[in-house]
């Protein structure tokens, strides 16, 4: 019996071992699952800042239960916390049309686009304030503030001054909105807006500059009949001038000649061209043609 029972003995302690084990390893499986649904990871990207916080806290000292920032790989309970994740890179956002009234209560419309970027030293006062996606805040309070930038700015500005300043006014809108954005960590890098006038306005306008394009063609007509009748004046003035100096020319070469010749320099003259030969008939005292002889 003492051999018999040995062998069985050593078999049940033997499997009895392998249950503690197994038993052992089962319960450490169980262990790391539970560790494993009581963590998650996630990754921050290198353009963005990651802000983990608590789904919920009792300690009014955390403020909007913020624990940190963070970049790169992340760990956190997904039971208790989770993490908001906010672009550091420049946004660029093309809005609707604003309508607003200027000084004299003409409306304008105003389509403007902006960009921008948040500040990453600020990244968790904007957590805690909105608790909203850049894209919802775009759509919300920074539209509320491109807004207000222009109706208070509009209000300043008659309607001809507006369209005679508009450079001006863009200026002064933009830098109503860096000083309402700046405070809320956002940085603004750009903002360009097109501006139309109402319908009326920009007849009046269109009318005036025609009328202005007309006076300036009538005005380079008059300059340019102007123009050529000096050129006509000074062509004449001229022809005259040459006409004088060529009848005082002659005049003076007439004067000239008169006074130069006599009777003995014509008969000298008509002797260097007689040929010799006497006429047939030919009167005279002396008998000869031209010359008198005494």
């Amino acid at each position: 019996m003492r051999i018999v029972s040995q062998p069985i003995h050593i078999i049940g302690t033997f499997i009895g071992l392998k249950f503690i084990e197994m038993k052992k390893i089962f319960k450490m499986a169980i262990g790391v699952v539970a560790a494993m649904s009581l963590t998650n990871c996630t990754t921050i990207d290198s353009g963005s800042v990651g802000i983990r916080f608590l789904k919920w806290s009792s300690n009014e000292d955390t403020r909007g239960g913020v624990i940190e920032t963070c970049k790169g790989w992340v760990w956190y309970n997904p039971i208790t916390q989770d993490i908001f994740e906010y672009p550091t890179y420049v946004q660029r956002k093309n809005y609707e049309a604003f309508a607003v009234n200027a000084k004299d209560a003409s409306i304008f419309t105003m389509d403007p686009t902006l960009a921008y970027r948040l500040d990453p030293m600020k990244a968790t006062d904007v957590f805690v304030k909105y608790r909203r996606s850049l894209r919802e805040i775009e759509d919300g309070y920074i539209r509320t503030c491109i807004y207000e930038a222009y109706r208070t700015c509009a209000n300043q500005y008659t309607s001809d001054y507006l369209m005679a300043n508009r450079g001006e006014f863009e200026s002064e809108v933009r830098k109503r909105l860096e000083q309402s954005l700046s405070g809320e960590g956002f940085i603004v890098e750009e903002f360009t807006s097109q501006i139309t006038p109402p319908a009326t306005l920009a007849e009046a306008i269109n009318a005036k500059n025609e009328a202005v394009q007309n006076a300036l063609k009538a005005e380079n007509k008059v300059k340019e009949a102007e123009a050529e009748a000096k050129i006509e004046i000074a062509k004449a003035e001229g022809e005259a001038k040459a006409l004088k100096i060529k009848g005082d020319g002659e005049a003076y070469y007439n004067r000239v000649v008169a006074m130069s010749l006599n009777q003995l320099l014509v008969d000298q003259y008509a002797i260097e061209k007689w040929d010799g030969k006497l006429p047939e008939y030919y009167g005279g005292s002396n008998g000869l043609p031209f010359v008198k002889v005494k």
